[in-house]
């Protein structure tokens, strides 16, 4: 592989850890968000990347990518294919974003993949995301890939994955949000999205109300269109699900997800749609199926969690679909004691409906910010919940996670969401996560957990 290049002069010093590169990346590009594919795709041909011998399924959507990403690694990976799994954000740490065969990819090898890239872009500066688009390519050709997984960041038609060329792609939902980088209607949203189909290939879409602009590019593009409810779609069946695929086909007691409600569903037969048509050339046998559902896990997506017989959500909400969908699943499982609510989110969210939804079941606010420069102010969250709600403002997520524990009794729960910025943070706070590279075991800051 050729990776020959200029070495860039806008760094004095190489950075040495992990923690100073996802810095140093930080600054590397004038915009945080800069959607395009030039930059990346100069790159790209400079490392030799841009005709792997990997097949590539990317996901976009508004919500429920990482849930399909999680499906489909544990599918494939339970056929026996190597599997690169690239997504984003993360909840605890950068290397969750690059995973092969369901591990988080090391620091040393990180480091690495950073310095080659820095090595070959010669003076093309590159975005965070597309700096680390590219470092998962990377990997997965270094690691032997046999099956790539890319999330779309934000968007779909600019967005860095795009500039691979893929094998099949799924769409979840199509939902208000980003509105300053996409577009303020779902037409136009939709449109951005559909940009990652391609001709002749499937274009799954798992969103039953999907805008007409996705169809409109899949039929321009002459792309190889699935919907759910007309090509293929799902029904419960107790504590199990059916699918059924083109032709009327049917997958019957399939096991249903271990993370998420029952939104998650959808989700999962979409993922069901692309495997079927991709079994020619990725074949995955009934056993393989059953066992990658039954085994794909996902943190942050309405996990549950009991300390001191208080039952925690964590749930990454973070605009109004979500948030109703989580609102929903709230609604139809309720405690017998309180609900408790700690959020925090940023600034350029519709605020107002994402906390519309909860409103009605949440008890006691705990609004907290997360340190991040596009947080909303809590005083801007509390004027958005209204006079006459009871809320506190928390200067942290550790204090808003204190007063959480301090204030809840056993029979009621707290609703953490808003953010993946609040939601991995919370987590740690709460003794609720360690690193995979650390040897002790999990221990909670509390006891009870």
């Amino acid at each position: 592989m050729n990776v020959r290049g200029t070495r860039s002069t806008s760094t004095s010093s190489q950075p040495s850890t992990v923690d100073e590169w996802l810095r140093w990346l930080e600054t590397l590009h004038p915009k945080t968000i800069d959607l395009g594919l030039k930059r990346v795709r100069t790159v790209l041909n400079t490392l030799s990347l841009q005709e792997p011998s990997y097949r590539v399924i990317i996901i976009g959507g508004t919500n429920g990518k990482g849930s399909c990403v999680a499906f489909l690694e544990s599918i494939y990976r339970e056929a026996g294919f190597h599997v690169g799994s690239f997504t984003s954000p993360h909840l605890w740490r950068f290397n969750e974003r690059l995973r092969f065969n369901g591990a988080e990819v090391a620091d040393d090898t990180l480091i690495e993949l950073f310095e080659i890239i820095n090595e070959a872009r010669g003076e093309v500066t590159l975005s965070y995301f597309e700096y680390s688009t590219l470092a998962a390519l990377l990997h997965f050709v270094r690691s032997g890939a046999e099956v790539a997984l890319l999330e779309v960041g934000l968007g779909g038609h600019l967005d860095a994955v795009n500039v691979m060329d893929s094998d099949a792609s799924l769409v979840t939902s199509v939902s208000l949000d980003h509105q300053t980088w996409l577009g303020t209607t779902r037409e136009v949203i939709g449109h951005e999205k559909a940009g990652i189909m391609r001709h002749a290939c499937p274009a799954i879409i798992a969103d039953r109300d999907s805008p007409i602009s996705l169809m409109t590019h899949a039929n321009r593009v002459g792309a190889l269109v699935e919907q759910i409810g007309r090509e293929f779609d799902y029904e419960l069946d107790g504590e199990q699900w059916c699918y059924r695929g083109r032709g009327g086909g049917l997958r019957l007691g399939l096991p249903r997800p271990a993370f998420g409600g029952e939104e998650q569903l959808s989700n999962a037969a979409g993922c069901l749609a692309v495997i079927e048509a991709l079994k020619k050339i990725l074949p995955v046998d009934s056993g393989a199926l059953f066992r990658g559902l039954e085994n794909a896990r996902l943190g942050g997506r309405m996990e549950r969690r009991d300390i001191n017989a208080v039952q925690w959500i964590f749930d990454v909400a973070h605009n109004p679909a979500a948030a109703s969908v989580l609102a929903k699943e709230l609604s139809q499982h309720p405690v017998a004691g309180r609900t408790l609510g700690a959020v925090a989110m940023m600034g350029d969210k519709d605020c107002s409906g994402i906390l519309a939804p909860l409103m009605p079941l949440i008890d006691e606010w705990l609004v907290t910010q997360t340190g991040e420069d596009r947080d909303a102010l809590p005083t801007v969250l509390v004027e958005t919940l209204g006079a006459g709600v009871l809320s506190t403002v928390c200067l942290d997520i550790e204090a808003a996670c204190e007063l959480a524990r301090l204030n809840s009794e056993p029979g009621d729960r707290v609703v953490v969401f808003g953010s993946f910025y609040l939601v991995g943070p919370a987590m740690l706070a709460l003794g609720l996560y360690s690193a995979p590279s650390q040897s002790s075991e999990l221990t909670a800051k509390w006891t009870g957990v």
